[in-house]
């Protein structure tokens, strides 16, 4: 994992953690989500080739999820 990780990469791991999208989450359980879920991929590149099969198998839950996503870190990182 990089020293500077990349919103790109906090919303991908974000969009696979095991996290409610009806959760209101602050930063440090999203840090903590985000953390879990690259550590359970082995990686960066593991989040985003099991995103790249979820999207690949549900196109129509994963675009929801990662819009999601990608707001909540928006929010949260800047």
């Amino acid at each position: 994992m990089s020293t500077e990780m990349s919103n790109t990469v906090r919303a991908e791991a974000l969009a696979l953690a095991p996290v409610s999208a009806a959760a209101l989450l602050d930063r440090q359980t999203a840090e903590s989500a985000i953390l879990q879920t690259i550590d359970r991929h082995g990686g960066e590149a593991g989040c985003a080739a099991a995103l790249a099969q979820e999207f690949g198998e549900h196109p129509e839950l994963v675009c929801e999820r990662m819009r999601w996503a990608s707001s909540v870190v928006g929010l949260l990182y800047g």
